[in-house]
């Protein structure tokens, strides 16, 4: 492989000056999880990515998930994870579990590493100031939790005073019940409350595929009405159904744009957002 020369280097960095320009002073809220969040290697370029965004002044907000983490630690106590319709089974030792890893271990392990690249980051949960409210999604499952109110005055406050908040997705209500909130939900409605210009929801596919089987058959770009579309005609499918159902809701919340991609590409967030070529696939609103 051919070293890049200074001259290149240079272009590339006047190649991204017009997206530079649109994104300084604007808010990106990042939904970080999946293969990226476990491979030591994807996970330092994702820091990388973050730390360089918010030195040129864009606003970013990570928030993120960690079940696998999560199950690690039951099974270490001794409890079996469950899921139904793929959510966790949250009993209340299951929300003090997922309490001590995902704001614990999880998100101070972020904080961390962001600050080791050069950022100022400070790690927060739903329940801290009241960030994420919520009640029972369902009886079946326990304290899982539906959000009712989303109080952004935290994540505000930190970005003006220049941090990068990193969010773990547990909620509470008004009894001090903890609740286990879905990443890419809390993501969505975060995104919403804030009027990010973009979220980004960091997956382990490359967006939405025509053929679920073939990368090429990517679909670069859909607005809320074709994603629908989508859903009737079976191709959006699975799991890919609630992470379209949250870019809806993003957009319909008053985010600009979504962006579905593949956390598993090497510096995925500032190909999508300081380069032509753009990654995985954008949902918006329509015409505009």
């Amino acid at each position: 492989m051919n070293p890049i020369s200074g001259v290149e280097r240079a272009q590339v960095l006047t190649e991204a000056l017009p997206y530079i320009r649109q994104y300084n002073g604007k808010t990106v809220v990042v939904k970080y999880g999946g293969n990226a969040m476990v491979n030591a290697r994807l996970k330092q370029q994702v820091m990388e990515d973050i730390v360089l965004l918010w030195l040129i002044g864009v606003k970013v907000v990570l928030v993120h998930g960690g079940g696998p983490e999560i199950s690690e630690l039951m099974e270490k106590l001794g409890k079996k994870p469950e899921f139904v319709d793929g959510l966790r089974v949250t009993d209340r030792e299951t929300a003090d579990i997922a309490q001590m890893v995902l704001a614990g271990k999880v998100g101070k392990t972020l904080v961390n590493l962001l600050q080791m690249n050069g950022g100022r980051a400070v790690g927060i949960s739903g329940m801290d100031g009241r960030l994420i409210e919520a009640k029972v999604k369902d009886p079946r499952l326990g304290y899982v939790g539906e959000i009712t109110e989303v109080n952004t005055d935290p994540v505000r406050d930190l970005l003006d005073k220049g941090y990068i908040p990193v969010v773990s997705t547990l909620g509470c209500d008004a009894e001090g019940n903890t609740y286990n909130i879905n990443g890419d939900t809390a993501a969505a409605r975060i995104a919403g409350a804030l009027g990010a210009e973009r979220m980004i929801l960091m997956t382990d596919t490359p967006g939405i595929l025509r053929d679920k089987d073939d990368p090429a058959t990517l679909i670069p770009e859909v607005t809320v009405e074709e994603a629908a579309n989508l859903r009737a005609e079976g191709i959006v499918s699975g799991g890919m159904i609630p992470k379209v159902e949250c870019c809806v809701e993003a957009i319909r919340r008053g985010v600009n744009k979504v962006i579905i991609m593949d956390g598993r590409v090497p510096h995925a967030i500032l190909t999508e957002l300081l380069t032509d070529e753009g990654a995985g696939t954008m949902v918006t609103g329509g015409a505009e």
